[in-house]
């Protein structure tokens, strides 16, 4: 596996997200949901709902190096998320891992997720697959496909049949709500459900 795999259009770097293993420690998940990501006006996949929609800032930065590296911020003041890099360096995007299955370390996974009800519970939602995976703001910008890293991703090795794939709007964005940029596994239970932002516009309507 190599970075340029994931040097690609966010669309396509999201797709073959979908299946991938991600290990943080003792625990492993797969990944069943993802959203994908651009960049600035200036860039191939404009975004305004991106977090480098605007351009680079500090908290952005990653998403305009190589791919492959670990993107993560704090939502909602509670939520640490995790992002993919993708995209040819200088060129802003990234993929959000939303959803995941723990394959190894469901006891570690379950001391940092005590209120999950089943063990599809524990990594639904970006939120909760940050918490299950124990990754904090400290590990943004990890290489993620160095076999020495703490945390590493690993792709499946031929990318999955697109039939097994689903594609919709993105959860919680307010901007470009209707564009089809979240990508799921139907045959998974850890999928979590679609909500859209009620500030975005009604559906039809450009944002």
């Amino acid at each position: 596996m190599s970075a340029e795999e994931l040097a690609v259009d966010p669309t396509t770097a999201a797709r073959r997200l979908l299946g991938a293993t991600l290990r943080s420690g003792p625990v492993a998940v797969r990944i069943v949901e993802v959203e994908a990501y651009g960049g600035d006006p200036a860039g191939p996949w404009p975004d305004p709902a991106s977090h480098s929609g605007r351009g680079r800032t500090r908290r952005s930065t990653v998403m305009f190096g190589p791919p492959g590296f670990l993107y993560v911020y704090f939502s909602y003041g509670m939520h640490t998320c995790i992002n993919v890099t993708t995209g040819p360096d200088g060129t802003a995007s990234a993929v959000l891992l939303r959803s995941g299955e723990v394959i190894t370390g469901h006891a570690t996974a379950r001391s940092r997720r005590p209120t999950a009800r089943t063990d599809a519970d524990l990594a639904r939602g970006p939120g909760n697959l940050g918490s299950a995976l124990g990754i904090t703001l400290t590990d943004y910008g990890t290489p993620l496909l160095d076999p020495a890293s703490e945390i590493r991703l690993e792709l499946p090795p031929i990318p999955l049949d697109p039939a097994e794939i689903a594609t919709g709007p993105r959860v919680g964005v307010s901007l470009a709500a209707d564009r089809p940029w979240r990508f799921w596994l139907p045959a998974s239970t850890a999928v979590s459900t679609y909500r859209r932002s009620p500030r975005a516009p009604a559906v039809g309507r450009s944002a």
